[in-house]
């Protein structure tokens, strides 16, 4: 096993497109989302020692629209050269393909090649203080003594807040009214006003106003405990077996890249991944850097979406 290992690492370092790749030309790493944004901040954090490991330059590329979808079409689209890469969240690759049947205009499965897990993270189960509830029991006890008069908040039909809290419902045995909004800021301003009572939130977005104690965190929806996220014990510790529902960064190319090219990318991302700079930057936004290879992400993606997928044919959801 490991004379073959060994062989292989010599056939690659020997490979055309190790060799020449990069060459004197940037690399554009296109970014479907704006600039500022959670994913686009985490993508310059990695661009930069990912350049200077490679030794050359690389653009970031903001190209939002359609939820992420418009971007990562365009990568799929592109030259499979290896100077186009893609860096996106969990939406455009698992729900996208079942929201947008008709007009999506790629397949994640065949028109990208996955290259490494980059960053995951819990969202989190915030609460009104209206409410006045210190548990999730209490708010799910709550919820069953007053059906259909509580209401939560996300930023639309199909996104991850939305698709989170029906399957909460549904594992919790309550019902709650869906109060679209179309944007996180939005959401929180209605929070406080008690007019929605509940939602699944970004950290970045809801433990400022927790820590003021202008919204109770009820649990974070990781199976394990999130170090970026102390105090705060998983839903799935909660009775709630197995519920996960955790936000993740990526990087992939378009399909038919070298192998080569690929496996490059993808030691140089586990190695910068693994460094306490890169570690502290993450954590500071709670994320968790990954670096799991290629392998992982693809079998991720598959759970994920037959795990969102399952909730969608039972909501008959589709945004074509």
């Amino acid at each position: 096993m490991l004379r073959h290992l060994f062989c292989l690492l010599i056939a690659l370092a020997a490979h055309p497109a190790w060799a020449a790749w990069p060459a004197d030309r940037p690399i554009h790493l296109v970014v479907p989302f704006p600039a500022g944004s959670s994913p686009d901040l985490l993508a310059r954090q990695v661009a930069e020692p990912l350049s200077a490991a490679l030794k050359q330059n690389i653009v970031i590329e903001n190209k939002p629209g359609a939820g992420g979808n418009l971007g990562t079409r365009l990568v799929a689209r592109a030259p499979n050269d290896g100077y186009t890469l893609l860096y996106t969240i969990n939406g455009p690759l698992v729900t996208a393909p079942t929201l947008y049947q008709k007009t999506l205009g790629y397949d994640p499965t065949t028109d990208l090649a996955p290259i490494s897990l980059i960053a995951t993270s819990p969202n989190v189960l915030a609460v009104s203080t209206t409410l006045q509830i210190s548990s999730t029991a209490e708010f799910v006890q709550r919820a069953k003594a007053r059906p259909n008069t509580l209401n939560y908040g996300s930023v639309g039909a199909g996104s991850a807040g939305h698709l989170a809290m029906e399957l909460f419902k549904q594992q919790a045995g309550i019902d709650l009214l869906h109060v679209p909004y179309a944007s996180f800021p939005q959401i929180t301003t209605a929070m406080l006003a008690g007019d929605i009572q509940a939602s699944f939130m970004v950290p970045a977005i809801a433990m400022p106003q927790a820590k003021e104690g202008k919204l109770k965190i009820l649990g974070v929806t990781s199976l394990v405990a999130s170090a970026s996220l102390p105090g705060l014990a998983p839903l799935a510790t909660q009775g709630f077996e197995s519920f996960e529902a955790i936000s993740w960064h990526a990087m992939l190319a378009p399909a038919g890249t070298d192998p080569v090219i690929l496996l490059r990318l993808q030691q140089v991302l586990a190695e910068i991944l693994a460094t306490p700079a890169i570690k502290d930057k993450f954590s500071s936004q709670y994320f968790s850097a990954m670096g799991a290879n290629a392998q992982a992400l693809q079998a991720l993606m598959q759970t994920e979406k037959k795990r969102w997928d399952e909730v969608m044919v039972r909501l008959n959801l589709s945004l074509d």
